[in-house]
């Protein structure tokens, strides 16, 4: 298992960063890995709802389930992500500092097979550098500096 965290300032105010993040239908907006992101549990966002997503890969699409784990808004945020050769849990936590948000992550990574197990430290190493890219992209979303056309709303 790899651990993969760390963690980013926003100049937003905590409940916009949590609610634009909580959405996975969001995420392609800021990850340009994500090709699609889709809620497929009905009703509000809550422990249980789940997504459909697909990300880029050099062969095919990388489909996975997103199920949100733990949903207490403005504060914290956890889901479980599975994926044909791995497993991530782990979550996202929102603090106000100075009036902006301070985003934490922590993403417990557990590939399955024991030949990717034995590529843990360097899952790790990528994974922090991916993780740390995906979030200043949010934060440029977020703070009107992305690409045109994209909405925060």
């Amino acid at each position: 298992m790899a651990n993969v965290s760390g963690e980013i300032l926003i100049n937003r105010p905590v409940e916009q960063v949590f609610d634009f993040v909580a959405d996975q239908r969001n995420e392609p907006i800021y990850n340009p890995q994500m090709l699609r992101s889709e809620k497929i549990t009905d009703g509000p966002i809550r422990v249980g709802t789940r997504f459909r997503a697909a990300a880029r890969s050099k062969r095919r699409p990388v489909e996975m389930l997103i199920e949100v784990t733990e949903y207490q808004r403005a504060t914290r945020f956890g889901s479980r992500t599975t994926m044909s050769a791995v497993d991530i849990d782990g979550g996202l936590t929102f603090e106000v500092v100075d009036g902006a948000t301070r985003m934490s992550w922590s993403w417990d990574v557990r590939p399955r097979g024991w030949p990717l197990r034995l590529l843990g430290p360097l899952v790790a190493r990528l994974g922090r550098r991916q993780e740390q890219r995906i979030w200043t992209e949010l934060k440029n979303q977020l703070e009107g500096s992305g690409p045109a056309g994209a909405s925060t709303e």
